[in-house]
């Protein structure tokens, strides 16, 4: 699974490439504001945390939208502005929600691990070293946050259980899938992030989730199978004979020169 994962999400992303890049666009102009505005605003305390809180948390609004409408992308299907203003409105609330639990975890991230360490305890250590777990758990849980409200739930709190629930049965997926967007990050980072950009990361988590999910359209069809014994063994290559249809396989040319084929 973990190869045609790659494969569609290039393909799928060389294909949507400007509407990516659009999405991308939108991101580094919605990140400008907290980081240009709120500056501004230094000599009145109170204007300045509250820009800059409302700035942040749209930051995360947006990506929200981003995520509801490359799904259709995933889907082999397309969006247009009016897709995306839809689904701004209803990206508010994943947003807000996401945007807490960032914060709260650079809170423990930033301010309890070290408050622990400065114990100089066992105890101390102890504490700190729960925490740190904690944070590594729910960075690789909720890095499915939005593609699980797109495609699974939209009540932040069953988003929640469910981003854990998914790690704890996928860590594998996980941990690659984090990996894999760090080194994205770092390849839009040489690229100013117009690509692949957040737009790309959103993409490839949602891919991710999708194949994913026909394993438990599997177990669910073939309930025998869901043993711990067993389920492990999915037949990824009869699953994903569609989507390898549809999907295809190109050459160097067809990707440089697709008007030639």
């Amino acid at each position: 699974m973990i190869g045609f994962l790659i494969k569609k999400w290039f393909f799928d992303l060389w294909d949507n490439l400007f509407k990516v890049a659009l999405i991308n666009l939108g991101f580094i102009a919605s990140i400008a504001i907290p980081v240009f505005i709120p500056p501004l605003l230094e000599g009145i305390p109170v204007l300045f945390f509250a820009v800059m809180a409302v700035s942040i948390l749209w930051c995360f609004v947006y990506l929200a939208a981003a995520a509801l409408s490359l799904k259709a992308v995933s889907d082999y299907s397309n969006f247009g502005f009016a897709e995306f203003w839809a689904n701004l409105k209803a990206a508010w609330l994943p947003g807000i929600c996401l945007g807490a639990i960032v914060f709260l975890i650079l809170i423990l991230a930033n301010l309890i691990i070290p408050f622990y360490l400065g114990m100089n305890s066992l105890l101390g250590l102890f504490l700190a070293a729960v925490i740190f777990w904690t944070i590594v758990v729910a960075v690789l849980s909720f890095q499915f946050f939005f593609p699980i409200r797109t495609r699974l739930d939209t009540k932040p709190a069953k988003i929640i259980k469910k981003s854990f629930v998914f790690f704890f049965d996928n860590p594998g997926l996980c941990v690659f899938s984090l990996i894999a967007c760090i080194i994205i990050m770092v390849l839009s980072a040489i690229l100013a992030l117009l690509f692949p950009g957040p737009g790309g990361i959103l993409l490839f988590l949602d891919e991710a989730l999708r194949l994913r999910l026909l394993k438990y359209d599997w177990l669910e069809a073939n309930p025998e199978e869901n043993v711990p014994s067993r389920r492990r063994k999915v037949p990824w290559d009869a699953l994903l004979i569609d989507d390898r249809e549809k999907t295809g396989t190109r050459s160097l040319k067809s990707f440089i020169f697709p008007w030639k084929d």
